[in-house]
This record gives C-alpha cells, structure tokens and sequence, in this order.
C-alpha cells in the first residue's frame, strides 16, 4: 500500500512539474508578448510622426510653388491692365480735346473758314474698349476635396486576424505535410475587406515529441515557410524523426502582419533508427549517417584486396562453435571478414521503411534485417536462418543477389543507386525497391519470431542511410502484386 501510494504522489508531482514548466513558459510568453507590445508601439508613433511631417512638407513645397505662379499671373495681368489703363486715358483727353474742337468749329459762319478745318476721330477709335484680361483666376483655382476626403477616411491599417488551420483536411504523406486554413473573413477587416486586402501568409513548424502547443526546454526553434498566397501550402522534404510537428499560420497585410493561429500538433510516426558503432567492425568508420570501409594499418586496397583473393579458398566465413552468439560474452563488435554493422533500433511489430546510398567508390555492400541475437562476430549476412539481405557488388564484375540461410538468389537487374528497404514483422513481408526505377528487386516472405534489427555490410568503400521516412504510397503497388515472392524463404 506504502508503495503504491509513493507511486501515485511520485505521478502527481510530475504532472505538477510539468505544469509548472507550461505556466513558466506561458509567463514568459506573456511578457515577451508586453515588451514586444511596447516597442511595437513607439515604432508606429514614430512611423506615424514621420510620414505626417513629410505631408506636411509636400504641402508646405506645393503651396510655395502655387503662390510664385499666382503672384507671378497677378503681376503680369496688373502690368497688362495698367497699360491699357494709361492708353485709355490718354484717348479719352484727345477725345475731349476733339470735342471742343468741335464744338467751337459748329460757331464759324463763313463756308470758307468752315472748309478749311479738318477734324479726325481716328486715335480714339483706334483704341479697344475691351480689357486685355480678365480677373478671373480660374486656371489657379486648386481642388483639395478629394485629398480632404482622403484624409478625412485616415486610418490604421488594422492587423490582420489570426486564420484557422482545417485540422481534418491537412494531409500527411511521403514526408510531405499539406496544410490548409480558413482565411480571415471580411469582419476580421472591418467589413471593407477589398480595400486591405490579405497580401500573403506565413507558416512556421517545429518538430516535437508532446502535443501539447507550449514550447518546452530542449524543443528546437520555428522554421518559416514564407511568401505564401493561396491559403495552403505543403511542407516537403521532412525527416520525422519526431512524434509531431507543431504547426501555426498567420496574415500579413500591407502594413503588418497578425497573429498566429493556435498551433496544431500532426502526429508523424515513422522509424528513425541510426548506426549502433558499438557493433561496427574495426575497419568501419560509422559517421552520423555514414559507414565507411577503412583497413586499418594498409596503405591503399590492392594489397589487402589480393591478399582476400588468395585467401578465399583457405579462409571461411563461418563462424567457429566456440564464437556463437550464445557465448559473445558482450562483445558485440563484428570482427574477422564480417564488416558489418547494425541498427540501434529493434522492430517488433509494425511496418517499417528506410532508404539506402552506396557512395561513388563503392565496390560492395549487403542490407537487410536479422535478429541481434543470432549473429555471431564472425557471422556474415545472409549465411544464417536469421538475417536475410540484399547484395549489391561491382568488384571484377557487377552481382546483385539476394540472400538467407546461405543460399543466394541472382537477380537480374542494374545495380541500384537508392534502395529502399521496407518491413512488415507482422505479416513477414521483407521487400527491396530500386527506388530510382520503381521496382521491386525482391520480396522475402517468413515468419519473424525474434525481435529485428536493420543490419549492413560494407566492404571497400561506403554507404549512406536516411531514416524517419514514412512507408511510401508507391509501396502499396508492390503490396498488392503478390509477384517476386521469395523461394529462400524458409
């Protein structure tokens, strides 16, 4: 009883625990959230400031630029006028000088003195009694209306509202995740969406092992997916060595970008396995996911690959009965001319798929599964009822065979450049693909009663895995043919 109580208080402080880490990191959230507000704040104040002065100045530079015209149309229609002003005053004397010239002409008597004077009213009708310009200044005339009304209808571009990722139409295949989402709607853009559109959208993700959408210690930062137009997108290219990617979406308008939506966690099984180096031969360089052939102590491979030549006949691969796996005694490192390796993550149940590479100086390689336990150190792929391989050579002359319990399958097809490798423990299914040309080298079918381990050899040269793959959709092809089934089976 003691001891089950201990068990439930030891539960409960974990959950405490855990909660407490979540409040930490929302309190952190929240305050980076205030900061950021703050300084958001000054930076528009100071935005706003800025493009108001420089209204202001192209007002101030335009209003200039009107007033020297005016002035300039002013005194250039004043000079006018007061020309024709000075000239109609002086027409008017001589016509008033002519009037009474006139008028005292009208007194003489005598026809003779009458004949003899001559008057002439050509000056004043000479002179137009039309003004040479008029006061109207309409071609000055400004119309600031519709810079008012602009002005009038200023406002902040609002920030664009969280969308809403459409959990059940996101897609999950071949390592690729599609997501969709509901765009804001015309509410979230106070009813007049068309004049502040949605420009475009950006998603980020990052892989964790909770579904929780708190960030957590150890958990790595957002990766961006930007520049996005339509509201879906599809992330590629993935490696799910995770339980889940966390994924959220947000609008970006002209101004300024909104709020991310609430995060989404996709789930994103797949087997992840890297090389156990514990196991690796001496003469195997195990680099992340990279296994190299490096003779140890020889300069070069002719000599050493002559001396394997002569020594072929005289030399087996089988291992010696004091050296079975029953009595390793823990030393699980492959030795003698069995240059392998194995994987550090056993199957069990399930379907399982990874992928490959020889590298360019490759000359031979083996991959498949076996059980751990059946391997001796001097055991070689293939020799044995628990592992089952696919050979590839190009040494003096190019092989790809399969193999299981020392017995081989020649297979006639080009050496492969991408293998894929796919497991079914449960049904026993154990397939090879050309992944390049599409097509299934070999298909073993048995019955796995021990628990199984990815496993390879390499032998001058090397190789290059990639895990955290999901089972292709192209395997479904291969699955349903029921064709290439092995005859090595037991």
């Amino acid at each position: 009883m003691f001891v089950c109580k201990q068990e439930a208080l030891r539960r409960i402080i974990s959950t405490l625990a855990n909660k407490n880490e979540e409040l930490q990191n929302f309190l952190e959230a929240v305050d980076h959230t205030l900061a950021g507000l703050q300084v958001s704040s000054l930076i528009v104040m100071s935005d706003l400031e800025a493009e108001l002065e420089k209204l202001n100045s192209a007002l101030e530079e335009k209003g200039a630029e009107l007033r020297y015209i005016i002035k300039e149309e002013k005194q250039r229609k004043e000079a006018e006028l007061q020309k024709q002003l000075s000239e109609g005053k002086f027409a008017l004397v001589s016509c008033e000088e002519l009037l009474d010239f006139a008028n005292q002409t009208l007194t003489i008597n005598t026809e003779e003195e009458f004949l003899a004077v001559r008057v002439t009213m050509a000056p004043a009708f000479r002179l137009t009694t039309r003004p040479a310009v008029s006061d109207n200044m309409s071609q000055f005339t400004v119309d600031f209306s519709a810079e008012r009304a602009g002005l009038q209808r200023l406002h902040f571009l609002p920030v664009p509202r969280a969308p809403q990722i459409d959990a059940s139409s996101c897609v999950v295949r071949d390592n690729t995740i599609t997501v969709t989402w509901r765009p804001p709607g015309e509410a979230d853009s106070g009813g007049d969406s068309s004049s502040r559109p949605i420009e475009r959208y950006e998603l980020e993700y990052r892989k964790t092992d909770r579904d929780s959408t708190l960030r957590v210690a150890g958990e790595g930062s957002w990766e961006k997916v930007c520049d996005i137009i339509e509201p879906q997108v599809t992330i590629s290219g993935l490696k799910f060595d995770s339980r889940f990617i966390a994924i959220r979406v947000r609008a970006r308008n002209k101004a300024a970008a909104g709020e991310f939506s609430e995060p989404i966690a996709i789930e994103t099984t797949a087997y992840n396995f890297s090389f156990d180096a514990s196991t690796a031969h001496a003469e195997l360089k195990v680099q992340g996911d990279m296994v190299t052939w490096e003779p140890q102590g020889v300069k070069g491979h002719d000599p050493r690959l002559r001396g394997k030549e002569n020594k072929s006949s005289s030399r087996s691969a089988t291992p010696s009965p004091n050296k079975t796996a029953a009595n390793r005694g823990g030393r699980d490192r492959f030795a003698g001319e069995s240059y392998t390796v194995l994987g550090d993550q056993e199957m069990t149940n399930g379907c399982h798929y990874w992928e490959l590479r020889p590298l360019a100086d490759w000359k031979s390689f083996s991959v498949g599964v076996a059980y751990r336990g059946s391997l001796g150190r001097f055991d070689q792929l293939g020799k044995g009822t628990g592992s089952w391989c696919l050979h590839a050579s190009q040494w003096l002359q190019s092989s790809l065979a399969a193999k299981h319990n020392n017995r081989a399958k020649t297979l006639d097809w080009p050496l492969p450049q991408r293998v894929g490798i796919y497991c079914d423990y449960d049904n026993g299914d154990l397939l090879f693909i050309d992944v390049d040309r599409l097509r299934l080298l070999h298909a073993f079918k048995t019955k796995f009663s021990q628990p199984l381990v990815p496993a390879f050899t390499v032998w001058c040269g090397g190789i290059t895995i990639a895990t955290g793959l999901q089972v292709p959709s192209f395997m479904g092809n291969f699955l349903t043919t029921n064709r290439s089934l092995s005859s090595l089976s037991p």
